[in-house]
């Protein structure tokens, strides 16, 4: 989308116990727009963070599926000037984060960035295809830490 204006973020974050800002989440994905060796159609973006439970909810709403997962993509609607909606769960980030001494802010990245994959054109339903979506999520991580692009999340969960 280099057109040179920047889409609309729509950011949704209801739990009170992750703290990250805001603008520097939009400004990732203005430079995903100008940088990214894929693009996304043209329209607002709508990221959403939610709870375990929340986004399995959501998971078994739209998907008929109540299992756990990281993220829901769901396609934008040119008609509509949308890009698409990015839903990601920020317990299933933490506990993997956690689970395996990785960095909370570029796992939860990563599941937005793999939302993003799937509005670019990218699937994951097959062997060949979570391959290749494996090796452009790295491709796309590289790209926003060398670039600095990778903002701050800090949560404290009930426990």
């Amino acid at each position: 989308m280099a057109t040179g204006k920047k889409r609309k973020v729509q950011i949704f974050s209801p739990c009170k116990a992750l703290e990250f800002d805001a603008q520097a989440l939009e400004s990732l994905f203005h430079f995903l727009d100008e940088a990214a060796p894929h693009s996304i159609t043209e329209g607002d973006l709508s990221l959403v963070l939610l709870s375990q439970e929340r986004h399995s909810q959501l998971h078994a709403d739209y998907l008929n599926d109540p299992s756990p997962t990281d993220v829901i993509t769901f396609p934008g609607d040119l008609d509509e000037k949308l890009a698409g909606e990015i839903c990601v769960s920020i317990d299933t980030a933490y506990s993997y984060a956690n689970n395996h001494q990785l960095n909370f802010s570029s796992e939860l990245i990563l599941y937005f960035i793999h939302g993003w994959l799937h509005l670019a054109g990218f699937e994951d339903h097959s062997e060949e295809g979570r391959q290749a979506m494996k090796k452009e999520e790295q491709v796309i991580m590289h790209l926003l830490e060398t670039n600095h692009q990778v903002p701050l999340f800090k949560y404290q969960p009930n426990e």
